[in-house]
């Protein structure tokens, strides 16, 4: 004869523990699951700023530089030094157009990053012209694992740093697109380049940039607490040879997460202050 399982029957009250425990662990495997698979945190609300950068080491960063397998940080690149991150090219004999960037392990879409920023010295002598007095942070960038080996740029949408005496540009905080385009005042453009309403600061001047990023929706770019643009929409631009990879393989053509990689192409330049505030969807 079949037991009856009722709230009455300890029979019944084993099982119903048993079956409860059971859900909960594969609820918790689900999750470290896409937790792992794929890095990104959102849907989460938070009063506290993160540090993204631990003032010590790399640790938490993936460096990718053009030509060079991952991880490999040839010359020392990147480095910390009493609580900065800089970028050196003390020990380069020549640039040869190895464009470095530094990934964060994680990817996120709904955020506040900041960063304070010093450009100082003079660039690389072989590097392009318009890397003098310029760098950069990405944002809802490509991974670094899905880069080419030669690739000198992630798809990425930029948040573009220069100093006074740069040769790109007349401002900081523009908003730069390789391998994306975005939406000005509901209109798309295909600029590579849109300009902010910002200044440009002297050098070995600290500056802070921040973006703050819904997803696909809206990002605004902010200098020293001040809004100096604000696009939306950032789109994967099917004409460059790396996103038109990226949607062969799956992704989608509305951008709304990523990896965020501070640069390093051929101008000295620090990082301190590195923080992300996660938002609620």
């Amino acid at each position: 004869m079949l037991t009856s399982f009722s709230h009455n029957n300890p029979q019944s009250t084993n099982y119903m523990q048993i079956s409860f425990l059971f859900q909960r662990f594969f609820q918790i495997l689900i999750f470290i699951y896409f937790s792992s698979s794929y890095g990104q945190i959102e849907n989460i609300e938070t009063s506290n700023w993160i540090s993204l950068f631990n003032g010590e080491n790399l640790d938490g960063w993936t460096v990718k530089i053009n030509g060079q397998p991952l991880n490999e940080n040839i010359h020392n690149t990147f480095y910390a030094e009493e609580g900065i991150l800089k970028v050196s090219y003390e020990k380069y004999e020549k640039f040869d157009m190895q464009f470095g960037h530094l990934f964060t392990n994680i990817a996120y879409s709904h955020y506040i990053f900041k960063v304070e920023y010093k450009i100082f010295g003079s660039g690389m002598p072989d590097a392009p012209h318009w890397t003098n007095l310029n760098s950069g942070a990405m944002l809802h960038a490509q991974s670094p694992q899905s880069m080419r080996i030669d690739q000198a740029f992630p798809v990425s949408l930029e948040g573009q740093f220069l100093a006074e005496g740069a040769t790109a540009g007349t401002q900081t905080g523009n908003a730069v697109t390789p391998g994306t385009h975005i939406e000005i005042g509901g209109k798309l453009t295909k600029e590579h380049i849109v300009n902010s309403n910002s200044k440009l600061f002297p050098v070995n001047t600290w500056v802070t940039f921040e973006a703050e990023v819904h997803g696909n929706e809206k990002i605004i770019y902010r200098i020293n607490g001040e809004e100096v643009i604000q696009f939306n929409h950032p789109q994967l631009d099917d004409t460059d040879k790396d996103a038109k990879k990226l949607l062969e393989l799956g992704a989608d053509k509305y951008v709304d997460h990523g990896f965020i990689a501070l640069q390093a192409e051929g101008q000295p330049i620090w990082f301190k202050n590195i923080q992300i505030k996660v938002l609620k969807k």
